[in-house]
């Protein structure tokens, strides 16, 4: 996945104040899909595909976006919003986007490299003193203590942002997990950043950095980083950096009251505590929480149309609507696969072919992967069932939002797929 800075400090606070109002649009149209090398029969079996889904009850409702050479071709909305007051979805309805949050906080960090507040290769505990010295967890002894080992390498931001950090999540697969819980590092219990970084510095990493990819807390630390280095509340950076100057008027922590009527919600109540994972806990109201507590990892809100504005600023190497985020070079680097030589892509998680930038999963070889992809396509996703994603080969934008859990991966492959047959040319 790719993402690129804007300009500096001064620049970008006058672009947030004078220029976001003319910028909160829609992307533009294509009178005819044709125009912009797509089919209106494969357009038409996209519509089919969507009415299936929604009709079997595979999610309540969605939106999808199509785009490609920045103009739009595909833009509706399917089944219910609401189904318990059976209000339809709306094109421009808000969404949790839950892991998409994560991508964002890669263009922030990056944004903050390019006016040269880090280097990736830092070490962490250069920004956060109390990662210093942090020791691996190797096993236990015949007394149940944990046994640990010194760490052969200090863990960088660049393992920060790419999951080969060391870090794990709470739960019950061994006791690093299990003390990830006892301490409350998770989003019912965390207050803030602070707290959390020096959580998690209490505990050893679970692998040697740089020796395995493990999705885990690396953007809650790029978070924390975000504000250490920009001296700015994470949230208000991202309104003011970001969200304000790319138009993207439907984004942010929370959901105002006067928007509280475009909410999507989900099909019925949401088990708690997750069965297998009891460190995960997908009720909305603890998403909540998130508007007073921001965090990296999940957390955020928005559309599909915000989501095709930050991917067309991606896909144009950085810029919107005269707008520069990040530098065509950044988003380069940070659409390439960063994963080192000894993990080379994610086959060990039961992804071959698919590999991981700076935010981003990228495909590497759609072939291995097994998915109808174009190679050097980037994006992420959400755990209630939405992505975004972004083709340089094809120039496209591909876009889907529904709030459905449990997390169905193979219905987004699918909707994927479906994009790429409309291309005619």
């Amino acid at each position: 996945m790719v993402r690129r800075r804007v300009s500096y400090v001064v620049s970008l606070a006058l672009l947030a104040s004078v220029a976001s109002p003319a910028l909160a649009q829609d992307l533009p149209a294509a009178a005819q899909p044709q125009e912009i090398g797509l089919s209106q029969e494969g357009l038409q079996r996209v519509d089919a595909k969507m009415e299936k889904i929604v009709r079997e009850g595979r999610v309540p409702g969605a939106v999808a976006l199509i785009a490609r050479n920045g103009r739009i071709a595909y833009y509706k909305a399917f089944g219910m919003s609401d189904p318990a007051k059976k209000r339809p979805m709306r094109k421009d309805d808000i969404f949790r986007v839950y892991s998409q949050t994560k991508a964002v906080m890669s263009i922030g960090l990056m944004m903050l490299l390019e006016e040269g507040k880090f280097q990736l290769t830092d070490p962490l505990e250069k920004y956060i003193p109390s990662f210093k010295d942090l020791k691996v967890y190797v096993g236990t002894d015949d007394k149940g203590e944990m046994i640990l080992e010194e760490a052969k390498r200090k863990p960088t931001i660049q393992d920060a942002m790419r999951h080969t950090l060391g870090l794990t999540n709470a739960g019950t697969r061994g006791p690093v997990e299990r003390h990830y819980l006892e301490q409350g590092i998770t989003f019912t219990r965390l207050e803030s950043l602070e707290q959390e970084m020096d959580l998690l510095s209490q505990n050893p990493l679970v692998y040697q950095p740089g020796e395995r990819w493990l999705y885990a807390k690396g953007a809650d630390v790029q978070g924390y980083l975000i504000e250490r280095l920009s001296g700015m509340p994470l949230d208000k950076f991202l309104q003011e950096r970001l969200f304000g100057p790319l138009g993207m008027k439907d984004t942010g922590y929370g959901v105002p009251a006067s928007k509280a009527d475009r909410i999507a919600q989900y099909d019925g109540p949401i088990e708690y505590p997750t069965p297998g994972n009891p460190g995960l806990d997908m009720r909305p109201e603890t998403y909540e929480r998130f508007a007073t507590r921001p965090f990296g990892t999940s957390g955020l809100w928005s559309t599909a149309m915000d989501f095709a504005r930050l991917s067309q600023m991606l896909l144009n190497g950085g810029e919107l609507d005269g707008v520069r985020i990040l530098s065509r070079k950044s988003i380069e680097l940070m659409t390439q696969n960063n994963l080192p030589a000894a993990i080379g892509d994610l086959s060990a998680t039961g992804d071959p072919g698919i590999g991981f930038g700076l935010g981003f999963s990228v495909a590497l070889d759609p072939a291995a992967a097994g998915k109808l992809v174009s190679p050097g396509t980037f994006g992420w996703t959400g755990a209630a069932t939405s992505s975004f994603s972004v083709d340089p080969q094809e120039k496209m934008v591909i876009i889907f939002m529904a709030q459905k859990w449990p997390y169905d991966e193979a219905l987004l492959d699918e909707f994927h797929a479906m994009a790429l047959q409309t291309i005619a040319d």
